[in-house]
């Protein structure tokens, strides 16, 4: 085909209409967008094609992006605070994982040795992009498993930087060993030092000078311009595209234009990594894959086995049974930058085309399992051990005329204080962990839960409370807890926050018992405390 633009039409529309099913079932879009790529590679043939440099030039350039997001997520305080689980318990598990898994690679499967390592090194990494994806979505972020599970993701993240290097080691032939490691680390010197001196300067004022001139266009592509430019620098110096970006994402970190930087890219951040994972699956021959399929499965079972099993044990060090479970189970997958270690690996000639294929198969296979792994997390766990942080498992509460708050933001904080005060027998119920904890820290009774489940709504004993308090903000909220609260028990005393006349008219259609208007409510009062004030000022002697 002459021109490229039909095939981009054609794959934005599968993409398109693969994500809204996948969705629907609640699968990463990741999975969209790499059988998107094997869709189009099988279409047009582009299996065995030497004439893909567009397709390869979008591929570089969704690592480069994939690792500036994470630099931006990964500034040198965050470091520090979270240094000793950061390197301890990264370290232990990257580590371990590649000394356990390349004697297997090498004397078992009877690889080379350069294979060996580049696979060891591989498989000791997991999925970033969807496995933290999950914890911000479920809020498992805050938990002590989510914490632990992020401390590990960002030790890998970093772990792929020398990884990526020791490839290009391995590619140059011309040059000794020691020749390598002192020009790298000459280079590497020059790299730093130019990115947080001159280059640091170079950005802020950029981003300053586009902010200024109040073009959000501008803005954005002064942020392209930067990860462009930092990685064609480190490229230069002989290291990968995907360093400089990282560096340009930290030095973003530091700046106070960070949060502006994420949320204008944030429209943009999944369509750009999916360039990434749509270059994945391009390389994927379907017809391969079902040949080799069994043994793909079986490679995929027993590295995962291996990981979860050293993760675990890295964990438990310091941590409860349960931490360290779910914690084996959220990371024991491959994770996406396996691809781009297979991908490079494979272009540099250090491993063989068909390896390269098969491994991406098993990476690809990994990616595929994963959302449904981690969305079942707590059911997996489950097996082995039960306890607080799963949602929704409440045992029934024992109590009778009781209120129910739902949601423990700053109202729900306030309602709670003013019902203690009262002596009135309450009960909270929220689906923000960090608020439940901060709950049950205050000596509330409170549940991590999400009160339109049925179980929930028999545990908490809905139908023998006095009233539920409704203190949610989204509207699409109130409105599913509130008909969920209804069906169950339609006599249900239901009073609700309200933000505005319009929410009271959209939920209107239900039998709500009171409206509680924010906004309203604090303005008579504000009116009130006011009449009240100037009726104690003695009036002026005239």
């Amino acid at each position: 085909m002459d021109s490229i633009l039909p095939i981009i039409f054609i794959s934005l529309a599968i993409a398109t209409v693969l994500n809204i099913i996948l969705k629907k079932f609640a699968i990463s879009h990741i999975i969209g967008y790499i059988i998107t790529g094997t869709i189009i590679s099988t279409i047009f043939d582009f299996n065995g094609s030497e004439n893909l440099s567009s397709l390869e030039l979008i591929g570089e350039f969704g690592i480069v992006f994939l690792m500036f997001t994470i630099g931006l997520e990964m500034s040198f305080a965050k470091l520090k605070k979270m240094r000793e689980i950061v390197f301890i318990n990264g370290t232990s598990q990257v580590v371990l994982s590649a000394l356990v898994i390349y004697p297997v690679a090498h004397y078992i499967f009877a690889l080379d040795a350069t294979s060996s390592i580049i696979i060891a090194l591989s498989f000791s990494l997991s999925s970033t992009a969807i496995v933290l994806t999950y914890l911000k979505k479920s809020k498992d972020i805050i938990t002590p498993y989510g914490e632990k599970s992020v401390a590990i993701l960002i030790f890998q993240d970093l772990a792929v930087i020398p990884i990526l290097l020791l490839i290009s080691f391995l590619a140059n032939n011309e040059l000794s060993m020691q020749e390598i490691l002192l020009k790298t680390l000459l280079s590497a010197c020059v790299v730093i030092l130019f990115m947080f001196t001159l280059g640091k300067k170079l950005i802020e004022w950029l981003l300053h000078f586009s902010t200024n001139a109040k073009l959000e266009e501008l803005f954005l592509g002064s942020v392209l311009s930067i990860v462009i430019g930092a990685s064609l620098l480190a490229h230069e110096m002989g290291f990968t595209y995907s360093l400089g970006a990282f560096i340009a994402g930290m030095i973003i970190a530091e700046t106070h234009y960070h949060v502006k930087v994420e949320s204008d890219i944030a429209s943009y951040k999944d369509i750009l990594l999916g360039a990434f994972f749509f270059s994945i699956g391009t390389k994927i021959d379907i017809y391969y894959f079902y040949q080799e399929f069994f043994l793909v499965l079986a490679v995929l079972l027993l590295a995962m086995l291996v990981k979860a099993l050293i993760i675990f044990l890295v964990i438990r060090r310091k941590a409860n049974k349960s931490d360290a479970i779910k914690s084996a189970i959220a990371l024991c997958q491959i994770g996406e930058f396996s691809f781009a270690i297979f991908s490079l690996a494979t272009s540099q000639h250090i491993i063989s085309e068909e390896l390269g294929s098969f491994l991406i198969l098993v990476t690809v296979l990994s990616m595929i399992i994963t959302p449904f792994m981690v969305n079942n997390i707590y059911k997996l766990a489950s097996y082995f051990v039960v306890e607080f942080f799963e949602s929704d498992k409440i045992t029934p509460i024992a109590a009778n005329n009781h209120i129910i708050i739902c949601g423990f933001a700053i109202v729900g904080r306030i309602v709670a204080s003013e019902l203690s005060k009262e002596g009135r027998n309450f009960v909270i119920i929220s689906d923000n962990l960090q608020h439940v904890l901060l709950a049950r820290e205050r000596g509330y009774m409170a549940y991590f839960g999400h009160l339109e489940k049925l179980p929930v709504l028999e545990s908490l004993k809905v139908e023998q409370s006095a009233s539920v308090i409704i203190t949610m903000n989204t509207l699409l909220t109130k409105k599913i807890i509130c008909q969920a609260v209804l069906d169950y028990y339609p006599q249900a005393n239901l009073v609700v926050k309200v933000n505005s006349r319009d929410e009271q008219l959209a939920l209107s259609g239900l039998a709500i018992h009171s409206f509680v208007h924010a906004r309203h409510e604090a303005a008579l009062l504000l009116v009130k405390k006011s009449i009240e004030t100037s009726t104690d000022q003695p009036l002026p002697a005239e």
